[in-house]
């Protein structure tokens, strides 16, 4: 299976102790963790998008959480998923700005960030976003496909 083949080759020469001892002696304290996330891109090709404790992150132990990213072209429609257990509903702070995602988090000792660049130009005034058992749903409608530029004509 392919995406048997691809774990392999992106873990091949990766040790779990090696790891460890890096995270031990470059990370902030506090809690970190590291993920690849291995999906089909709209080509069909694989996409992988790394995701963890960001470097620089506060020492309070801010953390990236899991995004995944669902182009549906029958509906016209992008969501991304992001688990952020620990916090509640209005705890989530979610801005759209020029194609690109911020989502923030914090509750008590829990406290995530990210910065998620969109694949797609979406319509930012659609989104709706739910969050429940500390899932995060952002839905998205896709932005129409025009022609580049505009034609002017001479007078």
């Amino acid at each position: 299976m392919f995406f048997d083949t691809e774990i392999d080759r992106l873990l091949r020469g990766t040790s779990i102790a090696g790891l460890l001892g890096e995270l031990a002696r470059n990370s902030p304290p506090g809690p970190a963790y590291y993920c690849k996330v291995v999906s089909v891109g709209p080509d069909g090709t694989p996409v992988v998008h790394e995701c963890g404790t960001p470097q620089g992150a506060p020492a309070r132990g801010a953390r990236e959480p899991v995004v995944d990213a669902i182009v549906d072209e029958k509906a016209g429609t992008i969501k991304l998923i992001a688990e952020m257990p620990g916090v509640e509903k209005t705890d989530v702070r979610i801005s759209v700005d020029d194609g690109t995602v911020d989502l923030s988090a914090e509750r008590d000792e829990k406290e995530y960030r990210a910065r998620i660049p969109l694949e797609r130009k979406v319509d930012e005034g659609s989104a709706r976003a739910t969050y429940k058992n500390g899932i995060l749903q952002i839905v998205f409608s896709l932005a129409e496909e025009g022609p580049a530029g505009t034609r002017v004509e001479v007078e």
